[in-house]
């Protein structure tokens, strides 16, 4: 427990440490000597006081003897004596007074060293409860230190306990999809051939067909694997085709009616369905309940043929829809001043090429009779050189078919003709 000391006044405890403590003490110790220095000091001075008026009442007993020698020496004695008992009374007084103070003094000294004494016991006291204290708490702390080890042993066990038993649970669900996967390895790889032929057809429609809509279907979504929205020329919608796509090693005949109720789901005019497996009398394609069965080699030209077909249709319904009212409209045109304008623009257009064509012609022919002339000139001086050079060579310079004449007879004696070219 802390040092304390208790006010006199309001009766509060004080927490004493050792240094106030030691300073309190100093400062009583100074405060009591201090007292007892200026109460034997003022003792002193009483005395000397005393001593003073007692020299002062001898010399007045002296002058008064002195004048009144023979008055008064008979009270003179009594007088010495009177004053002597009242100042010893006083003096005695006094000294009871001091030896009070002093005996004060010497209590207040006695209880502030029974109070220093009592400090020091008290501090003896805390000191052994402070190391009786830090020794309990060591005490504690190494069993907390023990306590929280085997925790700490019992949480680690009990963790790779679990995570032996996670390991176990792993190791055995590893062991049960291993088994699902492996059996269902057969069937993943048929649903991965089907994926590959279908992404496979997608990228052909794409590439053939780049200005028509080819949207995949979602997996696990009825509808077939690709819908191919047709459009024309003009980007108008056509129509839609439905594909279907199927890698397996058997045909089987219920893909069929599926197919029939996806292209219902789907509004589409026209469904294919591209199997690697055909049925036993159908080779390259044909049109099986309403569904067209191909294979792979023929689906272009199929969906080629196919999308003509719904170009043509759905142009032949437009050109249907409002006849009467294009008919009107037609008439107008017809036998308005802006047909009439076009159609004397056309024909200005056809007489000015005409004009054009026919100055075009006379100037083609005279270029063409102009290089008639030089091809004659040409071929007359290159025959007369030829003619030259056979005077002077004779019958040793090489014949020139184009230049011999007609019936001429060589060196052989065959007949040379002459061939046009």
């Amino acid at each position: 427990m802390p040092d304390t000391i208790t006010c006199p006044n309001c009766q509060t405890p004080i927490e004493l440490t050792e240094v106030l403590s030691a300073q309190l003490r100093g400062q009583l110790r100074q405060e009591f000597e201090a007292e007892i220095n200026r109460r034997e000091k003022a003792l002193a001075d009483r005395e000397q006081k005393l001593s003073s008026e007692k020299q002062a009442i001898e010399q007045a007993a002296c002058e008064i003897d002195q004048r009144v020698a023979e008055r008064l020496e008979g009270e003179r004695k009594q007088l010495n004596a009177a004053a002597l008992t009242k100042a010893r009374e006083q003096v005695t007084v006094e000294l009871r007074d001091k030896e009070q103070q002093l005996t004060d003094v010497q209590s207040k000294l006695k209880a502030a060293q029974d109070a220093e004494l009592a400090l020091r016991q008290e501090r003896h006291k805390l000191q052994e409860e402070r190391d009786t204290l830090e020794l309990t708490l060591t005490r504690r702390l190494d069993e907390e230190r023990s306590k929280i080890r085997e925790t700490a042993k019992m949480e680690a066990d009990e963790e790779r306990r679990l995570k032996d038993a996670e390991k176990d649970s792993l190791i055995n669900t590893l062991r049960t999809q291993i088994e699902d996967l492996r059996r269902k390895s057969e069937q993943g790889s048929q649903q991965l051939q089907g994926e590959v032929l279908e992404v496979a057809l997608e990228e052909l429609l794409r590439r053939y067909f780049p200005f028509d809509e080819i949207t995949p279907v979602a997996n696990g979504i009825h509808g077939g694997d690709v819908v191919q929205t047709v459009r024309d020329a003009t980007g108008a919608v056509a129509g839609q085709i439905l594909w279907e796509s199927k890698r397996t090693k058997n045909w089987s005949d219920g893909w069929l009616p599926k197919l029939r109720d996806d292209q219902r789901a789907a509004k589409a005019q026209v469904a294919i369905l591209v199997t690697i497996e055909l049925p036993k009398d159908v080779s390259t394609f044909r049109h099986i309940d309403g569904v067209w069965v191909t294979s792979s080699q023929c689906a272009i030209p199929l969906a080629s043929a196919l999308r003509a077909a719904l170009i043509e249709i759905a142009a032949a319904k437009r050109s249907v829809e409002g006849r009467k009212d294009k008919m009107e409209l037609l008439y107008s045109y017809l036998s308005g001043q802006e047909f009439r304008h076009r159609v004397e623009g056309i024909v200005e257009a056809f007489v000015t090429l005409r004009e054009d064509l026919e100055a075009e012609k006379r100037a083609t022919q005279r270029m063409w009779a102009k290089r008639e002339k030089q091809l004659e000139r040409a071929t007359a001086q290159t025959a007369g050189m030829y003619g030259d050079l056979s005077g002077i060579i004779g019958a040793s310079l090489p014949a020139i078919e184009l230049l011999a004449a007609p019936g001429f007879a060589g060196p052989d004696d065959t007949t040379v003709n002459v061939t046009d070219q």
